[in-house]
């Protein structure tokens, strides 16, 4: 089949990954279909199938992608464990309150993930937690946190920092400076002795 005029590859594939995205997060994955991600692109929908075998290999690429990506951006100083975990806070905040839709589709999408690709991206996501649970255990170590459960910590602190971004709004009365200030010094009350 030829390709439809205006299509080309190296810009259709990143506007079928962000077409899905959208779809996904505004109607959730199980009521999206590929007839309507072909359509909010402006292809027909075998045309998807030369950049996804099929609506699931999607879901699973936009959240591995997202966990690979923020993985990868994780820089944290070689430092006591007060000041990584102010960086992992800062950077929490800062990577995910930009992308709503990905953090939406990857909490929310869970569910919809095969069996394999759920543990590809749950593998992801214990990389994540174990590199705040690191921070912490060697703040409890050195005595600088006082922690009931590591574990526990650390699950609620990233659930607390994800929050920020379904009420954060751009030009609101708190900027993200402000924002990240605030939620470091409520993380950072939490867990010291």
């Amino acid at each position: 089949m030829a390709r439809k005029q205006g299509s080309h590859a190296e810009t259709t594939g990143p506007r079928i990954r962000d077409a899905a995205l959208r779809l996904f997060a505004q109607h959730g994955y199980a009521a999206v279909s590929m007839r309507q991600i072909a359509r909010e692109v402006g292809v027909q929908a075998g045309a998807l199938y030369l950049y996804t075998p099929d609506k699931q290999t999607l879901l699973y690429d936009l959240m591995r992608a997202h966990l690979e990506h923020l993985l990868g951006h994780l820089q944290l100083p070689d430092a006591a464990p007060e000041a990584q975990l102010e960086a992992f806070c800062r950077h929490h905040i800062r990577y995910h309150i930009d992308r709503p839709e990905l953090v939406f589709i990857a909490y929310m999408e869970l569910r919809n993930l095969e069996t394999g690709n759920f543990a590809a991206i749950e593998a992801l996501r214990h990389q994540y937690e174990d590199r705040l649970q690191t921070i912490l255990k060697a703040g409890q170590a050195s005595g600088d946190f006082a922690l009931a459960d590591s574990k526990l910590a650390t699950m609620a602190i990233i659930a607390m920092l994800t929050g920020v971004n379904t009420w954060y709004r751009e030009g609101g009365r708190l900027s993200r400076a402000d924002v990240e200030a605030i939620y470091w010094d409520m993380v950072r009350k939490a867990v010291t002795a």
